[in-house]
């Protein structure tokens, strides 16, 4: 099974550039299928999660919020999909 990561981004955000490259670099090792999504595009998505951006999600269930280590997302990932 192929684990679905969600994340929820801004523009013009350093941490969420920063979260970006380490999902895209997992991604090169595990197989995942993303969904980069921003929250300034939906009052309800500015609403319910505001400036507490990057909030990444792992097949539905919030995981990591504002920094994530590559390691560690492998882990999970690898966890949650075996």
């Amino acid at each position: 099974m192929t684990a679905q990561i969600r994340l929820y981004t801004r523009k013009d955000c350093c941490l969420c550039e920063e979260m970006k490259t380490t999902v895209r670099e997992v991604a090169g090792k595990i197989p995942v299928q993303i969904e980069e999504i921003d929250v300034d595009s939906a009052t309800e998505l500015k609403e319910r999660h505001g400036s507490e951006v990057p909030v990444l999600f792992i097949n539905g269930r919030k995981a990591f919020k504002y920094r994530v280590a590559a390691k560690e997302l492998e882990r999970r990932l690898k966890r949650g999909t075996l």
